[in-house]
């Protein structure tokens, strides 16, 4: 089993990389984006079985995401 974690940050929250990236975009003549925001994708091999949305949203929520600036959302996929 796989799980797809998808990180970004938190409305409100300052993202100067995608600050960055929507200021640059107009100059590579790409018109009228807004609101980028840079997160982080992660994979992660499972061994199969239940419990295992469980055990990602705790990784997500002690280790891989910071809860107070980021959500995140994941899924699982069966391979």
């Amino acid at each position: 089993m796989r799980a797809k974690v998808y990180i970004t940050p938190k409305a409100g929250i300052l993202d100067p990389q995608g600050l960055t990236i929507e200021r640059s975009l107009p100059a590579l003549g790409f018109e009228g984006v807004k609101n980028v925001r840079v997160g982080k994708y992660i994979e992660l091999e499972l061994p199969d079985g239940e419990g295992a949305g469980e055990a990602v949203d705790k990784m997500c929520h002690k280790l891989l995401a910071n809860p107070i600036i980021e959500d995140f959302e994941f899924e699982l996929v069966s391979e």
